[in-house]
C-alpha cells in the first residue's frame, strides 16, 4: 500500500462512494484546459491586459478571449475597466481571492513538471521568497504543521450535505 491513500473512518466501504460531490472533479470543470492554466500562470506573473495574456501564453486571440471569459464567469478573475488617454475603455483582469488560492496547486504542478518532464530535472523558472531568497516549493502539511507524505495520508468520508426542504 506504499504511496496510496488509506481509507479510514469510513461509515461504508469506498467502493460504495460516488464522485458526485468530488471537489477535484468540480475543480477540473473550471480549470480543465491547458489554456486556462497558462492564463492563470500569467496572472500570477503579473499579466493584467488581454494582449499580455495572448502574447505570453502564445494562445490565439479567440482562445484567450474565451478562456478569460470562462475564468471571470467561474470567479477566478475579475474585470476592471481602464482607459488610456484618447483610447476606448478596456478591461484589466485581476485574480480574485478564489483565483489566488489556486497558487499552491500551480506551484505543485510546476514542481512536478520540473522533476519529471524537464530533460535534466532542472527548473526553467525558480520561484523564490522575496524576503529571504529561499526557493519556494509545494508540500502537504496537516493542520498541526506536520509534513505529510503520500504514504502517511488517510482519507475519511466528509460530512454529508445538509438536505434543504
Amino acid at each position: 500500500m506504499e504511496n496510496t491513500i488509506r481509507m479510514t473512518g469510513a461509515l461504508e466501504p469506498r467502493s460504495s462512494w460516488t464522485a458526485t460531490r468530488c471537489s477535484l472533479a468540480k475543480t477540473l470543470e473550471v480549470v480543465h484546459t491547458r489554456s486556462a492554466m497558462l492564463i492563470l500562470r500569467e496572472a500570477f506573473y503579473g499579466a493584467t491586459r488581454f494582449d499580455e495574456f495572448a502574447e505570453r501564453t502564445g494562445l490565439s486571440e479567440p482562445i484567450t478571449s474565451a478562456r478569460l471569459r470562462e475564468l471571470v464567469a467561474a470567479g477566478l478573475l475579475r474585470r476592471e475597466p481602464y482607459q488610456e488617454p484618447g483610447a476606448r475603455t478596456r478591461q484589466l483582469y485581476r485574480l480574485t481571492e478564489m483565483g489566488v488560492e489556486l497558487l499552491p496547486a500551480l506551484v505543485a504542478l510546476m514542481q512536478w513538471g520540473d522533476r519529471w518532464l524537464q530533460p535534466d530535472g532542472s527548473a526553467p523558472i525558480e520561484l523564490r521568497h522575496e524576503e529571504c531568497a529561499g526557493r519556494v516549493h509545494a508540500e502537504l502539511h496537516c493542520e498541526h504543521g506536520h509534513r505529510v507524505g503520500a504514504d502517511e495520508l488517510a482519507a475519511a468520508r466528509g460530512p454529508r450535505p445538509v438536505q434543504r426542504a
